[in-house]
């Protein structure tokens, strides 16, 4: 992999949520405060005062009201392991995470949480153009809507995965990528505190409660925070004010993190009434295998896949449900281990709204465990689009039925037993 594609993913990896749905579910963690010595302590303290002499410089922000924030700021050990890559003998296990994600429980809740808020969830389809089902299932799959979202102090987490990552090979990059995030989590709350950007050495207006609370709100242990998991960029880039209050709440209010993952999704270039992925026909796995590298970039076009018998010519039909064949794509591969521990991977091919998905999680399992959920909850993965030229298509009235767009507020809640 080049160094561009590399710090792609690394960037990917943080863009919406924390990757806590790719490893294992583990018992929710208390908010531990001790540093690892007194050495570590030390040196924490000096890196965390650079940092925010330096955010003190670049925003003008009066350095003493940083400092305060973190007087009592420390590493949490244990992040360091849940963050580690699994070992050597780990082997992925689609058919598992599928199981743990998509199944009766986060459905039932689904359901609840479509109905509580469905008037709400229609407005923001028709407004972002993303299903109302995606939106139910990425928040779903995240934390089961709201029941999980983290017990970790976010600056600590994010103050110890910027100054204590653990020893892997792509530590230095990890760091910076959580030094950002820790700078943006302090101008976030420095916000939400009242404060102006930059804020030209004055402290007017600045509640500095709101500005710790801030900080020491509950996050997972990657530093995403809310109903939809969101890193603090994203929370200062994507996430809006659905509630109309005049202020972004995505821990309590479902409205926000609902308007927030709608805004996510198309601002990262959501395709409305397109299709997510097409499975692979069983004559054309060989070809698909091979086309498989693991890079979430659209590449081949879907005529190409046809012509190679990865698609059905139906797949590059936009008025039967599938997209143009000049639609860029590429290889999703899912591999389990089966019930012999034999190596089994199971193909997709991946259009522009899985990629879409990627860029809120970088996992191919949590991209294709959003689009099924949501199939679960009733989202039809085809294309929905208007016949233009009726008067051709006399002989084409159910195809033009078939392709109308449906009202949200007319959809029709899907059965969970």
């Amino acid at each position: 992999m080049n160094l561009r594609a590399s710090c792609l993913l690394l960037a990917l990896a943080l863009a919406g949520c924390s990757s806590a749905p790719t490893q294992p579910t583990k018992p929710e963690q208390s908010i531990v405060n001790q540093a690892d010595d007194a050495a570590s302590e030390v040196r924490f303290s000096q890196n965390i005062n650079e940092l925010l002499n330096q955010v003190s410089q670049t925003q003008e922000i009066p350095l003493q009201s940083l400092e305060s924030g973190f007087l009592d700021g420390k590493t949490i050990p244990s992040i360091r392991k849940l963050v580690l890559p699994p070992s050597g003998t780990f082997k992925k296990n689609w058919l598992a995470y599928r199981k743990r994600f998509i199944e009766p429980v986060r459905l039932k809740a689904g359901k609840a949480f479509w109905d509580e808020n469905q008037a709400f969830l229609s407005q923001v389809e028709q407004d972002s153009g993303v299903p109302v089902e995606i939106i139910v299932a990425i928040i779903g799959i995240e934390t089961i809507y709201g029941r999980q979202t983290g017990n970790f102090r976010v600056k600590d987490v994010l103050s110890t995965l910027a100054f204590s990552y653990p020893e892997t090979v792509n530590k230095p990059a990890r760091e910076q990528l959580f030094k950002d995030q820790l700078k943006e989590l302090i101008l976030l709350c420095w916000t939400e505190a009242g404060g102006k950007l930059p804020a030209k050495n004055s402290i007017q207006g600045v509640n500095s409660a709101r500005f710790s609370a801030c900080l020491n709100q509950n996050s997972s242990y990657a530093g995403a925070i809310g109903l939809p998991q969101f890193m603090p960029s994203s929370i200062r880039s994507f996430a809006v004010d659905g509630d109309g209050d005049g202020k972004i709440d995505l821990k309590q209010s479902p409205k926000d993190a609902i308007a927030s993952v709608g805004n996510f999704m198309k601002m990262h270039g959501w395709q409305s009434g397109m299709p997510i992925s097409f499975s692979v026909q069983s004559k054309g796995i060989a070809a698909a295998k091979e086309l498989a590298d693991g890079q979430p970039e659209l590449k081949y076009t879907v005529q190409e896949l046809i012509e190679k018998g990865i698609l059905t010519k139906q797949q590059g039909d936009l008025q039967s449900g599938g997209v143009e064949p000049s639609s860029k794509a590429f290889i999703v591969d899912l591999p389990y281990p089966d019930k012999d521990g034999s190596d089994q991977v199971q193909y997709f091919v991946g259009l522009n709204n899985f990629l879409t998905i990627v860029q809120y999680n970088r996992s191919y399992f949590y991209a294709q465990s959003v689009a099924e959920f949501a199939e679960a909850l009733g989202y039809k993965n085809q294309s929905v689009v208007p016949v233009e030229n009726t008067g051709k298509a006399k002989d084409a009235k159910s195809t033009s039925e078939k392709s109308k767009p449906k009202k949200s507020s007319a959809k029709k809640k899907p059965k969970v037993n």
